[in-house]
């Protein structure tokens, strides 16, 4: 049964084999769980489309079970943790103070509305995930320990985006929509009021599920240095890549690591290309631009003039009745004279 437990510390996750219709978020998440290095998952979507309830069901397949919230006010020291100088000077030894990274090894950190997050913030966030390690410097002191977590941030797109650098940085991306099928949302919504109805009932119906998914995860993280990539698979992944026109090869790194998780998560004895062609839109979809468009044959040939039909040769014959006449050129028109009052005539010059 699931070991993640609320604030008061009473009730269970939702289980992550009873989600419905999250099948690209749910695969998303699994492989940032087994390769961390991936970078994290940013999920895009609108309000209510279960993004929390997801990474919440993800930390209670993990073994340590671990689910921290990083809040839209912490300050850095509560993201990266602090050093206590004073005891550094008193003692000769490091005091450290440990921070959200660190209570989050080996579980999730979830990250809601990371669009909204100090740059800095995000900056750390992405480096520890990355990395797997953070550290802390302070006038010439430092400290490093282990950070290895799978990064959940989510984002509503209606209240702005990250900027390109920081999104790129994001290993995977699943963008939610509201769900129009009504047969779909009633089972996502039976699912839910029976979860509510019984938590520890439901989580026990759906028990066998998790422990073979929990079973799966570990070992394919075990399996994870096994595995390598051939040329194809190289090839493959850089032809996504350059499809999809990416700055960098960031992606191209993401999509090999996500490709061999997947490998990894179905037992698989090697990665093929289809693998690569399973993750390459949640590595792309944050990262594809559009591609420039190819320059005209000769480099200078001109764009063709419009066609032209009958009736436009018809006007310009009615307009152009003198062979001679300057191309715009009107006739002249009379103009009425008329006495402006107030004006003295001069008088006329002698001769």
């Amino acid at each position: 049964m699931s070991r993640i437990m609320n604030e008061a510390g009473t009730r269970p996750a939702f289980p992550f084999a009873a989600l419905v219709g999250q099948a690209p978020l749910q695969r998303a998440l699994l492989l940032a769980a087994i390769d961390p290095a991936i970078g994290g998952v940013l999920v895009s979507g609108p309000r209510g489309t279960a993004k929390s309830t997801a990474a919440r069901a993800l930390a209670a397949l993990l073994p340590d079970g671990a689910f921290v919230t990083l809040p839209l006010g912490a300050s850095e020291e509560k993201l990266i943790g602090t050093l206590d100088l004073e005891a550094a000077l008193r003692e000769n030894a490091v005091r450290f103070a440990p921070g959200l990274l660190a209570r989050a090894h080996d579980g999730v950190l979830y990250v809601d509305e990371v669009n909204l997050l100090p740059d800095a913030l995000v900056d750390a966030l992405l480096d520890a995930a990355a990395s797997g390690v953070n550290t802390v410097e302070r006038d010439g002191v430092s400290h490093t320990h282990d950070a290895r977590f799978v990064l959940v941030g989510t984002m509503n797109p209606e209240e702005g985006e990250l900027r390109p650098q920081l999104l790129d940085r994001f290993g995977l991306m699943v963008e939610l929509e509201n769900c129009h099928d009504a047969s779909e949302r009633q089972r996502i919504v039976k699912a839910r009021l029976a979860f509510d109805a019984n938590p520890q009932a439901f989580c026990a119906s759906h028990e066998a599920a998790q422990r073979e998914l929990s079973q799966r995860l570990r070992a394919a993280r075990a399996a994870l240095d096994a595995l390598d990539w051939s040329d194809a698979v190289h090839e493959r992944a850089a032809q996504r890549c350059v499809e999809a026109a990416v700055d960098g090869l960031r992606a191209d790194l993401v999509m090999l690591r996500a490709a061999r998780a997947l490998a990894a998560f179905e037992g698989a004895a090697q990665i093929t290309p289809d693998h690569v062609d399973a993750v390459a839109d949640a590595v792309l979809a944050h990262r594809r631009r559009a591609m420039p468009e190819p320059p005209a044959p000769g480099g200078n040939a001109q764009a063709p003039e419009p066609s032209r039909d009958a009736s436009d040769h018809q006007r310009e014959s009615e307009i152009m009745t003198d062979s001679d006449a300057d191309w715009g050129e009107l006739a002249p028109e009379p103009v009425a004279a008329r006495q402006v009052k107030g004006v003295i005539p001069l008088p006329a010059k002698k001769r």
